[in-house]
């Protein structure tokens, strides 16, 4: 029998979820600073809520859950129903869901007069997609979200990239935050008159970053593109120089184009309120950047570590109306989700972890015996009591076991009450780390670990 886990997915090791409770402790910090309130939503919904919001792919990496029972029983001519599209429905109600995005927008729908408006949340939950595992990519794995939904001002767009840049520094990862702007892309369709082929030119040039330009050019015109539409939008996907650089010249470009012009505006607002902030990550202007999903409709935003090669950590933008497929219309929000996973494996390779977040005790009392170990009881509890995190050895069992079982907890210190010490009341505590080891009372070495 195979007793592995599911490729794509992991168990973790309690060292692990002390780096992980790290990084999700981090991203709550500044979620709280900024406002957002906490919600949570089912691990499954109902495919209804979830196909024909992620586009064609998005439909297929979705999770289906077969009905329960004889879910084939009112299946006629199953054979001839091969084709996924109409099966799915047959044999299966629900789904997994693929990110927190949709079934926010399906909680704000159903609970609209239980929230205030403009609604800022959070959401740290698991997400699946039946992708195809790989380094960096899995099939289960944390999104830790946060959206302003309820609001039209760009201001939101600007407190966002606050919140990634104030993430990350707090992370040490040192970041690209990459910007554009979903009306500059359908402006690029407009400029060759293709709007019919918005879709299939920003899923291309989304893949810059991974496959280069020249396999760019060969993808759009597989999608229906001649090589003089390419060659038309071609100065601009290879535009060089700063920001403003870029919008001026876009400007020129767009400058009959309505939509182009409005999506360069939003650009030059936040821009212009970002310099106001002591933002400490590198911000660009990607106009490659397309994000696949096809709910945004105005600023998009990924962020990729630039100390090694990894796909996006985080990435969001604003979303106009998503709520509309629920039956609530005009509803703007903008939000981002950071890849909990993929920022431990960069913090981990780049060993960016401080050593002391696999600590799970501070202390811990070596039992000698059963009166020894109610004194230690004791003075456990009052430890505790103070914040500082206790544990006793639960077996009298010879020492080497117990300092041995420090050691592989990276305890730092270690309490010794015998005979001599009850009588004293004392306890006799031992640094693991200097060897150094002293007689004191309950108070000095609380003083001790505290000044550590």
């Amino acid at each position: 029998m195979n007793f592995n886990v599911v490729k794509g997915t992991r168990d973790f090791l309690p060292q692990e979820m002390n780096k992980r409770n790290y990084i999700f402790n981090t991203i709550k910090e500044v979620f709280l600073l900024h406002g957002f309130s906490q919600i949570e939503t089912p691990a499954m919904e109902n495919l209804s809520t979830l196909m024909g919001k992620y586009g064609e792919e998005g439909d297929k990496l979705l999770y289906k859950i077969l009905n329960s029972g004889n879910f084939l029983e009112k299946v006629e001519n199953l054979n001839e129903e091969l084709d996924y599209k109409k099966l799915t429905p047959k044999i299966c109600q629900k789904g997994l869901r693929y990110d927190l995005t949709v079934p926010f927008a399906r909680f704000v729908v159903n609970h609209q007069n239980d929230i205030s408006f403009p609604f800022k949340r959070y959401q740290i939950q698991p997400v699946w997609r039946a992708d195809r595992p790989q380094k960096g990519r899995y099939r289960e794995f944390y999104q830790c979200d946060c959206d302003i939904i309820g609001s039209n001002s760009l201001l939101n767009e600007v407190e966002i990239i606050e919140i990634l840049d104030e993430v990350f520094n707090r992370l040490s990862l040192n970041v690209e935050i990459k910007i554009s702007n979903r009306k500059i892309l359908s402006a690029i369709a407009q400029l060759i008159n293709r709007e019919d082929k918005l879709i299939e030119i920003t899923t291309s040039i989304d893949k810059m970053d991974k496959i280069g330009y020249d396999k760019v050019v060969e993808d759009l015109i597989t999608n229906g593109l001649t090589l003089d539409e390419v060659n038309k939008i071609t100065p601009i996907l290879k535009l060089e120089g700063d920001i403003s650089f870029k919008l001026d010249k876009l400007k020129e470009i767009f400058s009959a184009l309505p939509i182009g012009l409005k999506g360069i505006e939003e650009m030059y607002f936040i821009m212009n309120n970002i310099k106001n902030l002591n933002i400490k990550s590198e911000i660009n202007l990607d106009l490659t950047l397309a994000r696949g999903l096809n709910y945004y409709t105005g600023t998009i935003i990924e962020v990729k570590v630039k100390d090694m090669p990894l796909g996006s950590i985080a990435g969001g933008g604003r979303y106009d109306n998503l709520t509309k497929i629920f039956g609530l219309d005009n509803l703007s929000g903008v939000g981002v989700s950071f890849g909990a996973d993929r920022i431990y494996d960069a913090l981990e390779q780049l060993s960016l972890f401080d050593e002391n977040i696999e600590k799970t005790s501070t202390i811990m009392f070596v039992n000698f015996g059963e009166k020894e170990a109610k004194i230690c009881n004791i003075y456990a509890q009052e430890l505790r009591n103070e914040g500082i995190k206790t544990e006793l050895y639960p077996d009298n069992v010879k020492i080497q076991k117990q300092m041995k079982y420090a050691n592989d907890k990276k305890i730092p210190f270690v309490g010794l009450v015998g005979e001599k010490e009850m009588a004293e009341n004392k306890i006799q505590l031992k640094d693991m780390i200097s060897g150094k080891q002293e007689t004191l009372s309950l108070i000095e070495v609380k003083k001790i670990i505290e000044g550590k």
